[in-house]
């Protein structure tokens, strides 16, 4: 049993790095309001994917892709190019997402004053009842005009239909 955590328990610790990673990621956007520790905690958990990708991929005593004439590379182990390839492209595209994200948090930051979401959501949701509350009052307006209308008064349609 010993032998089973001297050997391999070590060999995991890039798992072991990605787990507490993704759990440190994902903490940091649930627990905290500010948008931009939100984004870096993205961020993180978007980095422990990196990893585990790049750990998955990785094959012990394997040489880069790269063919060479010779006898001793007759029966070389190459890695694999795709995974690498792949965390390259996902690294262009967290880096453009983590860039638009900013931009957004920048742009809430001018619009509402602040970054925090419980005061975005605050004053979005008072804008929300300001602007119902606004529309009633025109309902209720254009009813109590319409009551008041003559039945038999000109509305000036027929005029615009003779035109």
């Amino acid at each position: 049993m010993s032998a089973f955590f001297t050997d391999t328990v070590p060999g995991l610790f890039n798992y072991w790095v990605v787990i507490a990673l993704m759990m440190i990621g994902f903490y940091t956007v649930i627990a905290h309001d500010n948008l931009v520790k939100k984004l870096i905690g993205l961020n993180v958990f978007q980095t422990s994917v990196f990893i585990l990708y790049i750990s998955m991929g990785k094959i012990h005593g394997a040489t880069a892709p790269i063919l060479i004439d010779g006898p001793q590379n007759d029966h070389a182990v190459y890695a694999h190019p795709l995974p690498q390839v792949l965390i390259l492209t996902a690294i262009v595209v967290g880096v453009s997402t983590t860039a638009l994200g900013l931009a957004l948090i920048v742009r809430i930051h001018e619009a509402y004053g602040s970054i925090e979401e419980d005061d975005v959501l605050a004053a979005d949701f008072a804008t929300q009842d300001a602007e119902q509350a606004e529309e009633a009052e025109r309902s209720r307006a254009a009813k109590a005009a319409e009551r008041h209308a003559p039945a038999g008064g000109d509305d000036g349609a027929e005029e615009r239909q003779q035109r």
